[in-house]
């Protein structure tokens, strides 16, 4: 599989530019783990941390389930990776994932997060709520959030991949 990485148009409008984003960012991780087994793909930074290309693609898999499902639709949608006992358990990672798992669940939720922003206008407010504030979130905060949120894990992806085999890239 080849990642294909479109940045948005330079004259679109905000909704356009902001999905444009989101999605360029989405694709900037799936590159960055593109060609690695599923060994590369589990292999931590360094001691002691447990990052890793897979463990980050099941945290945004959860990230893009809170934000788009439990927190802008109001939906109950439980934990994929983690739980009460195991709070960090997307970074918790056994020989029994796998990158394709990882992925299918990153890729439903990408759909769902799709589905559901596509009813709600950038000034919509959220029917759900974080569990740090009682306020709601506008659909253009969701987004820029969720901007900013791949930017900074698609920094420490850079990292990782170069540690696992040398690759560097934007």
């Amino acid at each position: 599989m080849t990642t294909e990485r479109t940045e948005p148009a330079q004259n679109a409008g905000e909704r356009t530019m902001l999905e444009g984003w989101l999605d360029y960012h989405r694709q900037t991780l799936a590159w960055k783990c593109e060609g690695l087994t599923d060994a590369q793909l589990r292999t931590a930074s360094v001691p002691p941390s447990e990052l890793s290309l897979m463990g980050l693609v099941r945290h945004m898999a959860e990230v893009e389930r809170n934000w788009f499902r439990r927190i802008l639709v109001g939906d109950e949608a439980g934990p994929i990776h983690y739980g009460d006992e195991d709070p960090d358990g997307e970074f918790h990672l056994t020989e029994q994932d796998t990158w394709q798992e990882a992925y299918a669940d990153w890729q439903a939720e990408i759909a769902i997060a799709r589905r559901n922003a596509a009813g709600f206008g950038l000034d919509d407010l959220s029917r759900g709520r974080s569990r740090f504030t009682e306020d709601p979130f506008s659909l253009r905060w969701i987004y820029t959030h969720m901007i900013e949120e791949y930017a900074r894990h698609n920094g420490h992806a850079d990292l990782l991949r170069e540690r696992i085999d040398g690759v560097t890239g934007d």
